[in-house]
This record gives structure tokens, sequence and C-alpha cells, in this order.
């Protein structure tokens, strides 16, 4: 995993045409900006499960 530190404003470049800029931060909060182009999918990964549900199951699986 690559970590950046951007300010406000400031964006990465990813494979030449992907962009994703720091377009908000506020109260702790960062809000991104992605442009990419059409044909390449974004997804928006989901939450993993609490963690009191992942522990259930490592237990109930051993």
């Amino acid at each position: 995993m690559l970590v950046l530190t951007r300010k406000l404003g400031e964006e990465i470049i990813i494979d030449g045409n992907i962009r994703v800029k720091v377009v908000e931060i506020h109260r702790g909060r960062i809000r991104l900006g992605i442009t990419a182009p059409r044909k390449r999918r974004v997804e928006r990964p989901r939450k993993p499960p609490p963690i009191a549900s992942t522990q259930a199951a490592t237990v109930a699986s051993e």
C-alpha cells in the first residue's frame, strides 16, 4: 500500500489518466474528487463487518 499526504487542492495521478484530488477537508473528514475515463469503473468498497460478527464467525468455524 502506498500512503501519500496531500493538502487541500492537491491531487495524484494514477496511470496517466486517473486523477484523485482533495476537494474538501472538514471536521476530520476528507472529500476526494475522482476523474477517470468513462470506460474505467470506479468502485467504493463496502464497510467491513463489525468486529463482533467477525470474531463470532471465526469462533464458529473452529
